[in-house]
Formats: C-alpha cells, structure tokens, sequence
C-alpha cells in the first residue's frame, strides 16, 4: 500500500504575522456514507484544521469517490490521507479499496508520516475459511497515527490524528496510545503539539488518563465529556473521541456537535489560542 496521498486545494495567501487562534475540528465521519451533510456541517464550522477518521477511497459502499479529496476540494483545503486499511470486500484486485484517516488544513501541510502501531488486533484479517463479503470486513494493513505539521506563517503545530482499535481489550489501545505519546516525546515544550482522534475507549481515567497526564498533555474538554456517540433506547452513548493538547496554546470554545447526524459519531471542535 502507498501509505499517503496528498493534495492542495487552499488558497494561496501572504501571510504578515501568524494568527493568534486557530479552530480544530476531529471527526470521525464513519466512511463518508453522508458525504453531503459532512461537508455542509464543516462548511458552516469553517475549521482551520480538520482531524478526519473513517475516510473511504475508492469503496463500493462510498461510490468509489476518494472522500478526503472530495471534501478538500469542495471546501478549498490542503489534505494528506493515510491508508489504514486495504478494504478486502470493497474493491478488486484491478481496482482496490481503502480505508483510513485524513488531515485537512488552510494552511500548508508537511512533513506528512504514518505511524503504524506495532500491537493491532488479528480480528480484520483475512482468513481462507471466511468469505470475502461485506459483512466480515476482511481487511490488510493496520491501526494507525497519521502525523502532520502545519504552517501558521511562523508558527507550527504538530497533529497526531488517531484511530485506536475497536476490538479486543482496552490494554491494546492502551498500548497504542502510549506509542502515540513516545513517539510526540521528540518535539520540544515550545511546540504544539495535538493529539486527536476516534480512541474506542473512555480515557479520562485509570491507565491512559494517567500515561496522558505524565507526557504533559491535558484534555481540551477539561473532562467535561457529553457522549461522543449517539445514544439508543437500551443504552447511553459512549465518551470515545478526544482532542489533547501539549505546548504554549488556551483551548476555549470546546464542543461535541451533537446536533449533526452525518456519522455514527459526532464531530469535535475546539478553538485554541496561542500564548
């Protein structure tokens, strides 16, 4: 797999001084089945940067548009999108399928990589004994960050866009979340540095809250989580999407956008503010 595409749709602008605050918007938009809604709900949020999950390229199921492209074009954005997965049930051998996250910016994008945890799950994998239909999702590849730095004119930010596993137990994603925040140790204090994304799992205590803590990032939701999933008869949605912070920024304005029905999730946004 080419594991990174890029593409640069932003306007082109002369930039005096770097802004102040930027707005941050994480999502995970489950494949792009409501490509519309997701671009007329970002169009109107009108984020700086967008911190995409769940992005298909090429699927049966997304009309085999390329849905990062789709949106960075759409709404004049710079993107990179790293493959997670080769989609099995989705594609052909002539023709495949992907499937992973996207990172899309007003401002240019570099410096683009792809860390591809060394624990994942064997659940996707493909085996001889199970067919290749739609139900099974047969994958190849792997859980992923997809890492970014982005160019404010003078200033830079360093993402960390996650999509942890979501099956098995939470110590796997708690080795992956751990992975995320060793491999962030190498940029220094004075660099911001954000780490956003779908966890699969509720880290605001126990082991994770703990690791988070320790490499210095703190949660631009201050732990004030309303359900980041939408919520059913039997039981209540799940706090499972998360945007933290490390370095010389003030988040303000944070907000799960539960009145959007675009994805089995509900976008995050954030406005930061440099210091």
């Amino acid at each position: 797999m080419l594991e990174i595409e890029t593409g640069n749709f932003a306007v082109s602008r002369w930039v005096l001084c770097p802004p102040s605050s930027l707005k941050i918007v994480n999502w995970n938009i489950n494949r792009g089945l409501q490509l519309q809604k997701v671009i007329q709900f970002l169009a109107g949020a009108k984020p700086d940067v967008v911190l995409l999950q769940e992005c298909d390229l090429n699927a049966r199921r997304t009309h085999h548009l390329n849905i990062a492209r789709e949106i960075a074009q759409q709404l004049q954005l710079n993107y990179v999108f790293g493959r997670e997965f080769q989609e099995l049930t989705q594609g052909s051998r002539r023709s495949p399928a992907y499937h992973g996250q996207s990172t899309l910016s007003r401002w240019p994008l570099s410096n683009s990589r792809i860390l591809r945890f060394q624990k994942q799950s064997n659940f996707w994998r493909p085996h001889w004994f199970i067919p290749e239909i739609d139900p099974f999702q047969e994958r190849i590849g792997g859980r992923l960050a997809l890492i970014s730095e982005v160019d404010l004119g003078g200033k830079k930010i360093v993402t960390y866009n996650l999509h942890l596993e979501s099956r098995g137990e939470d110590g796997l994603r708690e080795s992956q979340i751990e992975e995320a925040l060793q491999d962030a140790r190498q940029y220094g204090a004075d660099t911001t540095v954000l780490i956003a994304g779908d966890f699969n799992m509720n880290v605001s205590a126990g082991i994770p809250a703990v690791s988070i803590r320790e490499a210095k990032f703190h949660d631009a939701f201050v732990n004030q989580h309303p359900a980041t999933t939408p919520g059913s008869f039997f039981e209540d949605g799940r706090v499972i999407d998360w945007i933290f912070l490390r370095g010389p920024v003030r988040p303000s304005q944070s907000q799960v956008c539960r009145s959007i029905s675009a994805s089995d999730h509900y976008p995050l946004s954030v406005t930061l503010t440099f210091d």
